[in-house]
């Protein structure tokens, strides 16, 4: 559909077409959305679109170091506010570069526009300098994506990229612009004077006959279990109250996946914490033996479900999601409810009032004893050391120290994301920000940056491991330019820790190319950068440091010396079940904690 066909379906009081060229269609378009904030580097294939960007004040342009570290900071950005994060990037490498952090918006369904540049139309196709099929790259990766041929259609596109990519399940839509395209002249149209051609309209309002179906089956449960996911954060803060008031009007207990942290309050006595590999042993247990599971905005990933035929074997299952195809596609859903998390759990907690009074906690009092038993075990615990610092005794202090400051936490990828997952605790949404579908390693810096933009006066801290920050690592560069005090808080173990935790429990201790024999001086790095070093190789001197590191208003990188060899435990291995959980205590002789046949733990 033409900007022209458009037109004859537009409201009949459009206002009037503004004459302009492609690339100031982009920065005008980007102003009608509200965007405030774009992440990008240029090249020659947007050069346009960055001079329509030189006298426009309106928009905050951030230059990062390469064009992954865009798409992280537009997804810190986006996960922290709600709002689209939105990338300006050249063709070629400019979006093969782009690949990961697109890919990793589409897995934890975060909404992105990503603009690329292209060669000319009419060297599309002809190996021209520069030029790939960003179309074909990308269409396995995105929501959707653009190529954009005709200057008459772009309004419209600009447009309907922002809705897809925020309505629905959320997720990044590419914009692949030709040179040419960005120098023609045409007919700019507002968000409100183009009809969109996709008749995208993503269903929000739960089925009533599935609703009271799920009403009735909860009303029921004797060992319920509210399961849920980032959905709920997607949802809005209405979705997490509305959650909040479900626990405490059913009593159920809740727990989450990696990236719902925050949807439930970790100060409630019914939250039981994260599942799945190295979840709780109580919340696993829980999952394991529950009888109604509800599980809400979440996908049953295999690192949360474990061996698929034995998981949670004997629960009635609720599955509410907006994304349709998501419901039975894991696991088999006895109710599914396509819809908003906010609007099905406002009319699932109507339903569930219109029942009379339920028998909330006190009625679930044998389930609850049980919970308190799997509790008992304090499966986060760890053996103390006076004379060296233990990583989750590290993210203990980070955490104890900084509860009284407006904090958001991003991570990279490994042993120190899981830690960061048990031991700091998120009583609201939005404040953590890590990458837990495509797992990237050297998301959590960049992802600092957006999340720093957006909340100026907060602290951000990026909770990160010494391999995975050093993938992004020249980011501290763009913190320096754009004055973003991000602190970097690195457990320096010297090893990918998670792959050579594997290595120790699943391959004979056998650490092939695991170990980092070369690690730069993170305090000398940091110099170099323009920025404050800092260092801890004791628990004596942690504390301190990490005031100094608190009340420093500049950015900083933290060099936290940590034990070398510390396992991350729980940790259900691969092809077990929720109730075959190694914990800590099971940590005596690692070489025969899983037998050869794969049965059961021994």
């Amino acid at each position: 559909m033409s900007t022209q066909q458009t037109l004859q379906t537009a409201a009949p009081h459009a206002a009037q077409p503004e004459s302009m060229t492609g690339a100031e269609m982009v920065v005008r378009a980007f102003i009608d959305q509200g965007v405030e904030v774009l992440f990008g580097y240029p090249g020659g294939a947007v050069l346009p679109i960055y001079d329509a960007l030189f006298n426009e004040p309106r928009l905050r342009h951030i230059l990062v170091r390469h064009e992954q570290g865009a798409t992280h900071a537009a997804e810190g950005y986006a996960r922290s506010t709600g709002k689209p994060g939105v990338v300006l990037v050249t063709s070629g490498p400019g979006a093969t570069n782009a690949i990961t952090g697109i890919v990793d918006a589409l897995m934890d369904s975060i909404p992105l526009v990503v603009i690329t540049g292209q060669v000319a139309t009419h060297l599309i196709g002809t190996d021209a300098f520069q030029e790939c099929d960003t179309i074909g790259i990308t269409r396995s990766i995105t929501k959707h994506n653009y190529l954009v041929k005709d200057i008459a259609d772009l309004p419209r596109i600009l447009h309907e990229a922002f809705h897809i990519a925020t309505s629905g399940r959320p997720g990044p839509v590419v914009i692949d612009i030709p040179k040419d395209v960005q120098f023609t002249r045409g007919d700019y149209f507002g968000p409100r004077d183009v009809v969109h051609a996709h008749n995208y309209n993503p269903r929000t309002k739960g089925d009533p006959a599935r609703i009271a179906e799920a009403a009735a089956l909860i009303a029921g449960a004797r060992r319920p279990i509210l399961y849920s996911g980032g959905g709920v954060i997607n949802a809005g803060p209405r979705a997490s109250a509305l959650l909040t008031e479900l626990a405490h009007l059913t009593g159920s207990p809740v727990t989450s996946t990696l990236m719902g942290l925050g949807a439930f309050a970790a100060s409630d006595p019914q939250w039981l914490g994260m599942l799945g590999m190295h979840g709780s042993f109580e919340a696993n247990n829980a999952m394991h033996d529950c009888d109604v599971m509800v599980c809400i905005g979440a996908r049953f990933d295999d690192r949360v479900t474990g061996r698929l035929d034995a998981f949670a074997p004997g629960s009635k299952k609720i599955h509410i999601d907006i994304d349709a195809s998501s419901i039975s596609k894991n696991v088999r859903a006895d109710i599914g409810i396509i819809g908003d998390a906010a609007s099905v759990l406002e009319d699932l907690l109507g339903a569930l009032k219109a029942r009379g009074p339920l028998p909330g906690k006190a009625g679930l009092s044998d389930w609850w004893g049980q919970i308190a038993a799997w509790r008992a075990r304090n499966s986060f615990g760890y053996s103390p050391d006076d004379k060296v610092i233990k990583p989750q005794y590290a993210i203990q202090r980070l955490y104890d120290l900084t509860r009284e400051h407006d904090v958001y936490i991003t991570t990279e990828v490994g042993q120190h994301q899981m830690w960061a997952a048990q031991f700091f605790h998120f009583d609201e949404p939005n404040r953590w920000m890590t990458s837990g579908g495509l797992g990237t390693m050297g998301y959590g810096l960049p992802a600092a940056l957006g999340v720093q933009l957006a909340h100026p006066d907060a602290l951000v801290i990026d909770i990160a491991g010494d391999a995975s920050v050093q993938m992004t690592m020249q980011e501290m560069s763009t913190a320096i330019q754009h004055d973003l005090p991000i602190k970097i808080f690195i457990l320096n173990n010297e090893w990918m820790g998670m792959v050579r935790q594997w290595q120790q429990l699943l391959h004979g201790e056998r650490y092939s190319h695991s170990y980092s024999s070369s690690l730069p001086d993170f305090v000398k790095m940091a110099e170099a950068f323009g920025c404050l070093g800092l260092r801890a190789e004791t628990p004596a001197e942690l504390d301190d440091k990490i005031r100094e590191m608190i009340a420093y208003p500049g950015p900083v990188l933290f060099d936290c010396r940590v034990t070398k060899e510390e396992n991350c435990f729980p940790m259900i291995p691969s092809g077990k079940a929720h109730n075959e959980m190694i914990l800590a205590e099971d940590n005596r002789d690692l070489g025969t904690v899983i037998d050869e046949a794969g049965k059961r733990l021994v």
